[in-house]
């Protein structure tokens, strides 16, 4: 047989473009094959077998038409094209999305088209619904949200939210996409299936979900009514409400469903009720709308039948499926768990070896450092052992000082325990001296009051010896002759006899008495005054010795003491107090001794001194602190020292 006899018989095709929702396929299409033969070979190419909700669309003259199943496809009225285009929809609708789609692919189909529908507002959605679904969206697009790879901007708000949402809010991209993200980050561990079953739940429960609506009026020639055809009956709703019918026909109430032309009744089973009548615009849309009423009542009728065996199949499949792919799924959550915690771990040894050699570069620099230190440390070691031999050599000078200073402190503390109790002693004379002036003051006091009182009765006994004379007669004194006693009571009987004891005796021995006391407080104030002037010239030596040892603090506290215990022994009298400046003046000068007058009761006195008081004075200087304490003698009238 010749090569043109073969092609003359090979049967002749034409060629269709059947478009899903995400992919367009080609068939060459032999002219007798009817429209279910293209519809199976669209079902086999996408590996679906619940092909009883889907059906071929196309557009003719304005209006979308199903392809009939049981007519030739070139017999049917379709546009003039070549390819021929169709569209792979679903036209019926599951009433439970999670009972009744089997099949993956089903599925996915379904939510490609119901989220094409809310996108292009066919169906309503509210904001805060369509940024769920939107995030069931993106996580059944993208998988889990990783901040590392899902940077700002990843998402486009226009391509998952309807644009009557986005002109409602006056809103950024960026903010939408943050109000999505926040609820795609807690679907993590959702699979893409599940992400689509959660998205078509949530569909479901729309008003306007799986509704095909068709303009319809209860008169000819004009439009009252919107009719509604979904997967649970039929709804009569107005023209400007599409989410509330105003009536509604359950299938299950539906008896008996009819039309002629333009006209179409719907009979109810309960005979009582009234029958419902509407016309069409066009007679071509009431046998769309009759297909849309057989197809939703067979399944309506279908699922409350037992299921066949072959569904009953495709269940069992589905569900062991569905199994796999959960175990799959829970496999491959552990695997990526798995790979993110090994990952975190290989960070952290990246980590800590980066580290790790951070710190033996910085090792190596201290090492280098420290050998250059160790370098340096032994040239300084070098100059340091010399300078501890010459430090050696001073610290032996310094030892032999040392050791003299302290042979100089035990000397001078030997000399200080001396003079501390050279001092004592002189607190104890002056204490002493002082109780004795006290003593003799009192009794020179005593003995002034005698000797005025005898002066004043020897006083008292002259005018009575002048009166007595007044009153002898002149013959008596002519003769030369005294009057006696008898003679001088006889002349004055009437007076009281006259006493004329005139104490010589007692006056010579007070005189004597006197004198010999002041003679002994001069020799004692001689004495007193040369021990006074070695304590000074003893102090002053350890003065200059003390300045430079550091031990002066100490006879400071003991001539304060000094000072303080004359003090509380012997109260200065008041009369003193003007002269303690000019002995302060006078104790700076170098001190000397002056003889006492013995014969006027009086020491000397120099020219700065005041002329009514005779005074000299012993000045201690506390050598540790500069203050000067000062030694009082003063001589009074009436030859009395006070300390």
């Amino acid at each position: 047989m010749s090569i043109t006899g073969l092609k003359r018989k090979q049967p002749k095709t034409f060629k269709v473009k059947v478009i899903t929702m995400e992919i367009e396929m080609e068939f060459s299409c032999e002219m007798k094959w009817k429209g279910k033969d293209l519809f199976d070979q669209a079902c086999r190419a996408l590996g679906l077998r619940e092909s009883w909700f889907f059906g071929l669309q196309y557009s003719i003259k304005g209006m979308n038409t199903w392809l009939k199943m049981d007519k030739k496809v070139l017999d049917q009225e379709i546009p003039k094209e070549d390819p021929i285009r169709f569209c792979f929809l679903a036209k019926f609708y599951p009433e439970k999305v999670e009972e009744e789609l089997l099949q993956e692919i089903t599925q996915h189909l379904f939510f490609l088209q119901v989220k094409k529908q809310i996108l292009d507002e066919e169906i309503y959605c509210s904001p805060e619904a369509t940024i769920l679904l939107a995030s069931y969206a993106v996580q059944a697009k993208y998988g889990d949200y990783d901040p590392n790879l899902h940077k700002p901007g990843f998402l486009a708000p226009e391509e998952l939210l309807p644009k009557r949402v986005l002109r409602q809010y006056q809103m950024t991209p960026d903010m939408w996409e943050e109000r999505i993200t926040a609820w795609y980050a807690g679907h993590r561990g959702i699979a893409r299936y599940e992400a689509e079953m959660n998205y078509l739940k949530i569909a479901q429960d729309l008003e306007m979900y799986g509704v095909n609506y068709f303009p319809i009026a209860q008169k000819k020639n004009c439009t009252d009514f919107l009719l509604g055809v979904d997967a649970k009956g039929i709804h009569v709703y107005s023209i400007n409400n599409r989410f509330s019918p105003n009536k509604s026909f359950e299938w299950s109430s539906i008896r008996n469903i009819s039309y002629s032309e333009k006209e179409l009744t719907i009979k109810p089973i309960d005979k009582k009720a009234e029958v419902f009548k509407f016309f069409s615009s066009q007679p071509k849309v009431n046998k769309q709308i009759m297909q849309l009423f057989i197809g939703n009542h067979d399944l309506f009728m279908r699922r409350r039948r037992v299921d066949p065996i072959e569904i009953q199949q495709m269940k069992a499949q589905a569900r062991e499926e569905k199994a796999r792919k959960k175990m799959e799924h829970q496999r491959l959550a552990r695997e990526k768990q798995l790979r993110e915690e090994a990952e975190r771990a290989k960070e952290e040894l990246e980590r800590r070896l980066f580290e790790v050699e951070d710190k033996a570069r910085q090792a190596n620099e201290a090492l280098r450092r420290s050998e250059a230190a160790a370098e340096l440390l032994a040239e300084k070691a070098q100059i340091a052992e010399e300078e501890a031999k010459l430090l050696a050599q001073n610290a032996a000078e310094a030892e032999q000082e040392r050791h003299r200073l302290e042979m100089a402190a035990l000397k001078t503390k030997e000399e200080k325990l001396l003079m501390e109790h050279k001092m004592r002693e002189a607190e104890l004379i002056a204490m002493k001296l002082v109780k004795e002036s006290d003593r003799r003051a009192k009794e020179a006091e005593h003995l002034k009051q005698d000797l005025q009182e005898a002066r004043n009765a020897e006083e008292k006994a002259r005018q009575k010896l002048q009166d007595v004379g007044k009153l002898n007669p002149p013959s008596n004194a002519a003769k030369g002759t005294q009057p006696s006693s008898a003679d001088a009571r006889d002349a004055c009987p009437d007076k009281v006899p006259i006493k004329l004891d005139l104490r010589d005796i007692d006056l010579k021995r007070l005189s004597l008495e006197i004198e010999r006391e002041r003679l002994d407080y001069l020799d004692k104030s001689r004495k007193f005054e040369d021990r006074l002037k070695e304590l000074k010239s003893e102090i002053h030596a350890l003065k200059v010795e003390e300045r430079h040892a550091g031990f002066l603090s100490h006879w400071s506290e003991v001539l304060g003491s000094l000072g303080r215990s004359s003090g509380k022994m012997c109260k200065t009298p008041l009369w003193m107090n003007p002269f303690e400046v000019d002995l302060l003046d006078s104790l700076q000068q170098p001190f000397v001794p002056c003889p006492l007058n013995v014969t006027n009761g009086s020491l000397p006195r120099t020219p700065a001194e005041k002329p009514s008081f005779e005074t000299d004075a012993l000045a201690a200087s506390n050598v540790g602190t500069g203050i000067r304490k000062h030694i009082k003698v003063q001589q009074h009238k009436t030859d009395v020292i006070y300390i």
